[in-house]
């Protein structure tokens, strides 16, 4: 059918040619677009009147770097490396750029944000290689990644790192010795060095567990091929007393009697004082949650 009218009693007065008339279904779908559009209209209006607006979009570079540094120097966390994530995104070439960066890092792990913080920190030590705060930058992304925070619940029953999975302790610990490594003369060297320990440590408590774990099941074999692990890969670690017992009492429940007899002699000449062979026991020095470091 055609859209034309031809009848001329119905066309407007003075219009001499025919016009064009919408039909009823075009009319309907003009008017819910029209509707739509009113309606989108309202709750853009209604979202500005609820202040979602950002402020911050009319801020100056050193307005915003100002505004951050406050929020960083009042503990806001959250806020601060979220300002410091727009300064470096609206100002990739300004004098704060670099800052801006570090801080957003910093802010956001502070704000217990480790995914935040963690591609933050990455960008830094991607796009500034030769930056003088290289050394903190790498520091920092061990902080990041060794993520000593326990919980609440972790710092009541008086859980380590040693029963976290050992994956990021890892990491962690390539951080710190990138830090001890290529800045050995930072201030951050000593402090690294000391977590490297303590990582290595709950590494070797880590693997111990799993080693004690088999032989209190009667997996003797799987306990001593871990057991043998700890004194292979951390035979500084004080977790060596009790890889050592382990082995000895693995191979002993194996059968092994030389192999055990040669693992205590072992045993008893790193540990003379060490009464573990006939208590069982490992008497370890106390530490509380707080003390991260036990060498």
């Amino acid at each position: 059918m055609s859209d034309v009218i031809s009848d001329p009693s119905l066309r407007l007065a003075g219009s001499s040619a025919p016009q064009k008339i919408i039909p009823r279904s075009s009319m309907g779908l003009l008017t819910l677009l029209l509707t739509c559009m009113c309606a989108l209209l309202v709750l853009s209006g209604c979202a500005g009147s609820d202040g979602q607006k950002d402020d911050t979009d009319i801020w100056s570079e050193s307005k915003l770097y100002s505004e951050a540094t406050d929020k960083l120097n009042d503990g806001d966390f959250a806020k601060c490396g979220k300002y410091f994530d727009k300064l470096e995104a609206r100002f990739p070439f300004g004098p704060y750029s670099q800052q801006a960066q570090i801080n957003a890092a910093y802010c956001y792990w502070k704000a217990q944000e480790q995914t935040q913080a963690l591609v933050a920190i990455d960008r830094f030590i991607k796009l500034h290689q030769g930056s003088p705060t290289l050394d903190y930058a790498y520091y920092l992304k061990g902080l990041i990644t060794f993520n000593d925070d326990l919980g609440w619940l972790g710092k009541f029953t008086g859980q380590d790192l040693s029963e976290r999975d050992p994956k990021a302790a890892k990491e962690a610990f390539e951080s710190f010795k990138t830090v001890v490594e290529r800045f050995p003369n930072s201030k951050y060297a000593p402090d690294s060095l000391d977590r490297m320990r303590y990582i290595v440590n709950s590494l070797a408590e880590a693997d111990v567990i799993v080693a004690r774990f088999y032989y209190q099941r009667g997996a003797y074999l799987a306990s001593a091929n871990r057991a043998q692990l700890v004194i292979r890969d951390y035979d500084r670690a004080p977790a060596v007393e009790e890889a050592l017992y382990l082995l000895t009492k693995s191979y002993e429940k194996l059968g092994m009697t030389q192999l055990s007899n040669d693992t205590a002699r072992v045993f008893k000449l790193n540990f003379p004082d060490s009464q573990m062979l006939e208590t069982g026991q490992r008497i370890q020095k106390e530490r509380k949650w707080w003390q991260i470091w036990n060498k």
